[in-house]
């Protein structure tokens, strides 16, 4: 399920495919939250700079991985290192509604009327009209939806969804794996399937 407040949260995060990966390999060998992490922190498991950091990167990963069924946690397990992006990426477009929209409302209409780029002034051009719809968004500061914007380009980067060529960021939406796509059709998250693949 999509969050249902609007958040600049992801301006403190990265896309962190390695370290949701290494909590998931904890939690398939039977490690409970506190087990995992103790060993995030003590053990260093991010390979962090300063525990501070090692405890703010399991927060954020741990919220991530509250957003995925176990179902989803199995296909993750299986899958090939690209469809674990796209779970991964799931799991960032469920815990952060903003992220979504853009997703939804401008990649996927981008795919639709078959425009084969995805620019910076599409992701002011957002911001303005998400301005006028909520209070909170027309709060930040231009440095946050900045920050914000080079945050949704750099995950939609390492998800495959675009591809930099020559400074132009090209548009290549996935092949969704079918188990992925089945399931997650099967919870009833369907605008994630559309947002992702671009489906009308």
């Amino acid at each position: 399920m999509i969050e249902k407040t609007y958040s600049a949260g992801l301006v403190s995060q990265s896309f962190w495919f390695t370290e949701i990966r290494k909590v998931i390999k904890q939690i398939n060998e039977g490690k409970s939250e506190s087990e995992i992490k103790k060993i995030c922190i003590e053990d260093n498991l991010f390979c962090t700079s300063n525990e501070y950091r090692a405890k703010r990167i399991y927060g954020y990963i741990m919220n991530r991985v509250r957003h995925l069924e176990q179902e989803l946690i199995d296909l993750f397990l299986k899958s090939d290192l690209s469809t674990q992006k796209i779970i991964n990426l799931v799991s960032i477009l469920r815990s952060d509604r903003l992220f979504f929209e853009f997703v939804y409302e401008v990649y996927r209409e981008k795919i639709i009327l078959g425009i084969p780029n995805i620019n910076i002034s599409d992701v002011n051009i957002f911001f303005g009209n998400k301005e006028i719809q909520d209070e909170v968004i027309a709060g930040w500061t231009d440095s946050t939806k900045k920050k914000l914007r080079s945050c949704y380009f750099n995950y939609m980067t390492d998800a495959h969804l675009i591809t930099v060529i020559n400074k132009e960021k090209k548009i290549t939406p996935p092949i969704l794996d079918s188990a992925v796509e089945n399931y997650l059709k099967s919870v009833g998250d369907f605008a994630i399937v559309k947002a992702i693949t671009g489906v009308n």
